[in-house]
C-alpha cells in the first residue's frame, strides 16, 4: 500500500519487551508462519506460551525499561537524527518500553532512516553510562492512508503523555540545540495557522 504524500506511522520496542509468543500477539520474521490475532484482538490464551518462554531464555540481556531521564535523552537523539536526515517528523513519543513517530519520508526509505536514528540514540545513552542492548530489531511501518488517518495517528501518539511517555511535537523545534541552525520539521502546507488548528482538534 502506497503512503499518502509519503507519511508513515512508525513504532517499535525496546530490547526484549515484545517477543515471539507474546500474549498480545506477534508476527513471525518475514511472515514465515501465520500467527492468529494481534494486540487489538489477541490470540487465544496460551497460544504462544512455549515460544514466549523460549524467546526469553535466549535473550542476550535483560528486557530494557527506560526511566524518565533515559526517555528524554533517547527521544531527543532520535528526533534530531531524523531531522538531520531531512525527515519531516511532526510528533514522537517514547515510553518505558516503546516508541511511536509520525513523519514524512520522501524517499520511502523508512527502516534505514529510523535505524540510523535509533543507533544515534543508543550512542547518546551509552555516553551517559547505559550498557547493553537498547532496541528491539527493526520497526513496524504503517503507511498513512489519508489526511484523517494522519490526524488520528497524531492524536493517538500525543495521548502517550498520559502514560508517562516523553512526547515531542514539531511546534517545539529542537529546543535542546538552541543557537544552531536546524531543518524546519513543521508541516510545509501554506496555511500553517489552519494546520495548527487541525492538530489541536486532533489532540
Amino acid at each position: 500500500m502506497a503512503a499518502w504524500n509519503g507519511w508513515y506511522h512508525v513504532n517499535g520496542n525496546t530490547y526484549g519487551t515484545w517477543l515471539p509468543g507474546d500474549p498480545r500477539g506477534w508476527r513471525e520474521k518475514r511472515h514465515r508462519k501465520h500467527v492468529t490475532g494481534d494486540y487489538k484482538d489477541p490470540p487465544p490464551a496460551g497460544y504462544g506460551d512455549g515460544l514466549h518462554v523460549y524467546a526469553h531464555s535466549v535473550l542476550k540481556g535483560p528486557p530494557v525499561h527506560l526511566d524518565h531521564t533515559q526517555r528524554g535523552i533517547a527521544g531527543r537523539a532520535l528526533v534530531e537524527m531524523l531531522v538531520d536526515q531531512d525527515i519531516q517528523i511532526i510528533i514522537f513519543a517514547l515510553s518505558e518500553v516503546h516508541y511511536h513517530l509520525l513523519a514524512r519520508f520522501s524517499d520511502n526509505k523508512v527502516k534505514p532512516r529510523v535505524g540510523r536514528a535509533k543507533k544515534h540514540a543508543y550512542h547518546e545513552l551509552r555516553a551517559q553510562g547505559f550498557e547493553g542492548k537498547l532496541w528491539q530489531r527493526g520497526c513496524n511501518v504503517v503507511p498513512i492512508r489519508n489526511r484523517q488517518h494522519q490526524l488520528n495517528v497524531f492524536a493517538h501518539i500525543g495521548r502517550h503523555v498520559n502514560q508517562g511517555a516523553w512526547v515531542w511535537t514539531f511546534r517545539e523545534g529542537l529546543y535542546w540545540r538552541a543557537g544552531e541552525e536546524v531543518a524546519d520539521s513543521r508541516p510545509d502546507h501554506e496555511n500553517r495557522d489552519r494546520e495548527d488548528q487541525d492538530w489541536e482538534r486532533a489532540r
